[in-house]
């Protein structure tokens, strides 16, 4: 397993995106199947890329803050250990 960077991390997801036609307007979905839950739409092929990957730095982003293990991309992990202190910090 290769460890990667954020930015490699996510054109990793985004070599395996899903891009189809909207069934009842006239969108284009845009879904990234190895992150559950993250798709978007745009209207056009573009615009809908542009919003997967502001999809994709939010769904990772919060996920690292939240201590959560992000899922294995085409043998590439993502080279981050994020750990949120709940602890306030006070300065003198």
């Amino acid at each position: 397993m290769k460890t990667v960077t954020f930015r490699e991390y996510i054109i990793k997801i985004l070599k395996t995106a899903v891009y189809e036609k909207g069934e009842s307007s006239d969108v284009i979905i845009a879904e990234a199947p190895c992150l559950p839950g993250c798709f978007t739409q745009g209207r056009n092929f573009e615009e809908a890329r542009e919003n997967l990957i502001d999809a994709i730095e939010l769904w990772v982003t919060v996920g690292l803050k939240k201590g959560e293990k992000m899922p294995v991309v085409n043998s590439c992990c993502l080279a981050a250990d994020v750990k949120v202190s709940t602890k306030k910090r006070v300065y003198v």
